[in-house]
């Protein structure tokens, strides 16, 4: 429960949109961009490394 309350204000909501199908995972990069989410985070919702 820690580990949830650690993550980004916006973690669910993009990771609800990707898992959806509704972004890509250029869209979740972007959220990374715009500080939404962090780098580790986007690794964990796509399952792919960050590569900026």
């Amino acid at each position: 429960m820690a580990k949830e309350n650690a993550r980004s204000r916006n973690y669910e909501k993009v990771k609800g949109y990707y898992d959806g199908g509704y972004w890509s995972e250029t869209r979740v990069k972007n959220a990374v961009a715009k500080g939404w989410i962090t780098e580790s985070e986007y690794e964990e919702i796509t399952g792919v490394a960050y590569d900026a």
